[in-house]
């Protein structure tokens, strides 16, 4: 009967001493879990931020970004919070699309915090609201294309080339040259169509008298006050003022915004510690 007495206490006694042993083990454990685990589950964000920043190249992950704020039944409402001088046509565009097939099913508010310009302009257009900084930058609805011509520069050094093409235009747009007058009637009349599908979204996106492209799309670019006049936004304010806009359109009772990883967001502090500042004003649709 002793021994039966004695066995609770043997395990109890057992159970501590593993405790005391792995009591750091145990609490860094305990911690993850409190972390990663139990607070997730309290506080499920209902309101996602979503970065557009740079120049618009590779969209790849701002696009899985916008698909997967779309899919989470959890997140009621999305900020676009954008700070680019443009890009690329197509990436633009590609960014547009989806931003508009998350604005069908979510309301999402875009807020121009330094440039919204050109390309990232273009990716904003479906946004249910668009907020701009006061000092931020809007507009450059143009699009462009450029190339050197280092035919002298070569010239003075030597240089020739030799070229095998099939194709009258596949040497269009090179920069060993000039070009001819049929090869720029060509680019022209590319860039004319890129340029007639640029406006031709923003005004329909936007309510704009497609009739009248020089008032709003002569590639200008302007400060938040006059985008605001020219309706190209529909509101100037703070990144606070964008929030409760989407709080509001969302009719969330309590606002839980998701937060950036903690490690991502460290690494991409450390990436842009490393670059020197660029100031890119006008932005551009290549």
């Amino acid at each position: 009967m002793l021994d039966l007495l004695k066995k609770p206490f043997i395990w109890i006694g057992a159970i501590l001493g593993y405790i005391q042993n792995h009591f750091k083990a145990m609490l860094f454990i305990l911690l993850l879990v409190l972390i990663f685990g139990s607070q997730e589950e309290l506080n499920n964000p209902n309101l996602a931020i979503i970065k557009i920043e740079g120049e618009i190249l590779n969209v790849e992950e701002i696009l899985e970004n916008i698909d997967k704020a779309d899919k989470d039944e959890h997140i009621k409402g999305v900020l676009l919070h954008v700070d680019s001088p443009g890009g690329a046509l197509a990436p633009s565009i590609e960014l547009s699309m989806a931003v508009k097939r998350l604005s069908e099913h979510k309301p999402v508010v875009a807020y121009a915090a330094g440039s919204m310009t050109s390309g990232s302009y273009y990716a904003s257009i479906w946004a249910n609201h668009i907020i701009a900084n006061p000092g931020a930058f809007v507009g450059s609805i143009g699009v462009l294309f450029q190339a050197p011509n280092v035919a002298e520069l070569a010239k003075k050094l030597g240089i020739s080339e030799q070229i095998i093409t099939a194709g009258e235009y596949k040497q269009m747009g090179t920069f060993t040259r000039e070009w001819t007058p049929k090869e720029r009637g060509a680019l022209k009349e590319l860039i004319d169509d890129a340029y007639t599908l640029f406006i031709t979204d923003v005004a329909t996106a936007r309510g704009l008298n497609l009739a009248k492209p020089n008032e709003f799309a002569n590639a200008q670019v302007f400060i938040a006050k006059k985008a605001l006049g020219l309706h190209l936004i529909d509101e100037v304010g703070s990144i606070q003022d964008a929030k409760n806009k989407v709080e509001e359109l969302a009719q969330v009772k309590s606002a839980v915004w998701e937060k950036p990883d903690a490690m991502d967001k460290w690494m991409k502090k450390l990436e842009s510690s490393s670059k020197l500042p660029i100031f890119n004003l006008m932005g551009y649709l290549k």
